[in-house]
């Protein structure tokens, strides 16, 4: 039975419908899982993934199933929503289904708060715990990324303290670290934009090494971006000793493991590649693992999430950070190409209030009223706005696979503004679908659903936008040119040196393209709606994350620590203090 959206907050349904949750020993004999596959804690739990693989290594996969969405409103367009929506519909048709999601910041639960759990009757639970560290995958992620720094800053101090014999005494040599070039900074989850910029080691000579350093956010952290595509515990291990953590004099790498603390960052990680599991408010499973930034780094739940979802259940669904431009991309070009996992469909989450935006719109502003454009019907432009959808459902089809529109259903939407999506997308060759899951659950997805099963029958000819021996300022090209629309690239003189510096160095031609750019727009100016044209996409450097093995050029000016607002989540937070339920979260 669904809640009355309408009428309730999400909140209040996620509370209604923990009364009933699965507790952890309820899921181990609904799912089939053994009493050791399955880690508690408190009405939650972890999946021990390395038992779960190893026992069904042999089944065959079920159907996988991508979520992404058209360039989104500064509100976002529900790909969550209709994540959590999807897989309640294919519950209602009874298929075994499960999902994977990205784990949500402390920063921005205490900042600016969208749930990041869907909302109304497609909704992941319990809210309370998704919001507030789950099991402690972002603490094992800061606590080993500071630890890395801790090893940093102390082998400069003794280095600058003893001479090569005294190091020699400590089993230690010189790594003559270049405190210019010091790659890693320190995290934290929470937005502090004071610690984007810090001073370390101020006082005596045991006080540490005077020096510039900075903060980010954890999710930005590398570590993330390793949790996210490593395929094993071995794998996690061989990409964390990887790590540059700064370069020496002459311009080498130094690395965690030149450190010696490639082991103990493991060690805090141990436990974060268990993927937790969660609920649906209609009670399907749904894996949360993993939350790196999407307009930074991969912007996906974890590939281990993915590697236990297709052995458990007969279709799983993942999720895609953004739009295709963003998230299906990497998701496409990345993510499967470590996975070797190939997507049976793609669906493409739209909403009118989006697709008006591109068609010429005012300017969407969260926390304020939204133009009376957005409210009414204007059929107009919808029809104006459908060539940023189109666009996208191109993109997908580049890859091989059908893609399935979804439109994510609003009240204010009319009969004739959904009919113009329709039109749009099954002319660009899309299956459509009206799904009204925020109001009615998995009920209102049952035409999502049926469009899914039937396309996930379809021959997929998946391919790779690019082979991975083509150098990385032609990967950016076409990147540019096929998924975003652009004219071409252009290179400021430092990027493009680094650039082909990378080219030349064999150890660097199989590292992923992970492309840095705005979310809210195709081009790299938030600016331009719909399907910019007569642009040029600049990139102005390239970061390489050698763990995680992506090389990331950079369209624009990101920053890898959010600043905390003027009226903050944190001012409306409490704790009732006779009976522990947490208030004012949401």
């Amino acid at each position: 039975m669904a809640y009355d959206a309408t009428k309730l907050k999400d909140f209040e349904i996620a509370e209604l419908a923990e009364q009933n949750m699965p507790m952890p020993y309820e899921w181990a004999e609904r799912l089939g899982l053994q009493k050791d596959e399955i880690i508690p804690y408190g009405r939650i739990c972890k999946l021990d993934f390395m038992k779960i693989i190893d026992r069904l290594k042999d089944k065959p996969d079920g159907k996988f199933i991508e979520v992404t969405a058209i360039t989104p409103t500064p509100l976002g367009e529900g790909k969550t929503t209709t994540t959590m929506g999807l897989v309640e519909g294919l519950g209602k048709r009874g298929v075994n289904v499960g999902a994977a999601i990205r784990q949500p910041s402390g920063g921005p639960t205490m900042n600016i708060k969208g749930t990041a759990a869907g909302g109304g009757n497609a909704l992941a639970i319990p809210m309370t715990e998704f919001s507030l560290g789950l099991t402690g995958d972002i603490n094992d992620i800061m606590n080993a990324h500071n630890l890395a720094m801790v090893a940093l800053t102390a082998r400069m101090q003794h280095e600058r303290n003893y001479d090569d014999a005294e190091l020699a005494k400590r089993n230690l040599r010189r790594l003559d670290i270049d405190p210019t070039r010091v790659e890693f900074g320190w995290i934290i989850d929470f937005c502090a934009q004071a610690l984007r910029n810090i001073i370390i080691g101020i006082g005596g000579r045991m006080d540490g090494y005077m020096m510039q350093s900075k903060f980010g956010i954890a999710v930005s952290s590398e570590l993330m971006a390793i949790l996210a595509v490593a395929t094993d515990l071995k794998d996690l291990r061989e990409r964390i000793g990887r790590i540059i953590v700064a370069y020496d004099k002459k311009g080498n790498p130094v690395t965690t493991e030149d450190l010696e603390v490639a082991g103990a960052m493991t060690a805090f990680m141990r436990n974060a590649i268990n993927p937790t599991l969660m609920s649906t408010v209609e009670y399907q499973p749904v894996l949360v693992h993993a939350g790196p930034f999407a307009n930074i780094a991969i912007g996906q739940s974890s590939i281990i999430a993915d590697r236990i979802g297709l052995k458990m259940f007969d279709y799983h669904v993942t999720e895609s950070g953004f739009a295709a431009d963003i998230g299906f991309e990497k998701f496409w070009n990345v993510k499967c190409r470590f996975s070797g996992h190939t997507p049976h469909v793609s669906v493409l989450t739209a909403t009118i209030r989006a697709l008006k935006m591109h068609g010429g719109g005012p300017k969407v502003v969260p926390g304020r009223p939204l133009p009376e454009e957005y409210v009414k019907e204007n059929v107009e432009l919808v029809e104006k706005g459908c060539e940023n959808l189109v666009h996208h459902i191109n993109t997908i089809r580049k890859a091989g696979i059908n893609p399935v529109v979804c439109i994510n259903a609003f009240y204010t939407d009319t009969k004739d503004e959904i009919a113009a999506v329709r039109r749009a997308a099954e002319a660009a060759g899309a299956r459509c679908a009206l799904s009204e899951h925020w109001l009615k659950g998995g009920e209102g997805a049952l035409e999502l659903a049926d469009a899914v099963i039937d396309a996930c029958n379809d021959k997929v000819d998946f391919k790779f936008l690019y082979p991975l021996e083509m150098p990385l300022r032609q990967r950016v090209e076409v990147i540019a040119r096929e998924v975003y629309g652009a004219d071409g690239v252009s290179w400021t003189p430092e990027a493009e040196a680094k650039a082909k510096m990378f080219e030349e160095n064999p150890e660097y031609r199989d590292f992923a393209t992970m492309m840095v750019k705005t979310h809210l727009s195709l081009s790299h100016d938030p600016t331009l709606k719909g399907v910019p044209k007569g642009w040029v996409l600049p990139i102005r450097d390239v970061l390489i994350y050698a763990g995680a093995k992506f090389l990331c050029p950079m369209a624009g000016t990101i920053s890898l620590m959010p600043g905390t607002s003027s009226d903050p989540a944190f001012r409306r937070i409490d704790v009732d203090t006779e009976t522990g339920k947490v208030l004012g979260l949401f």
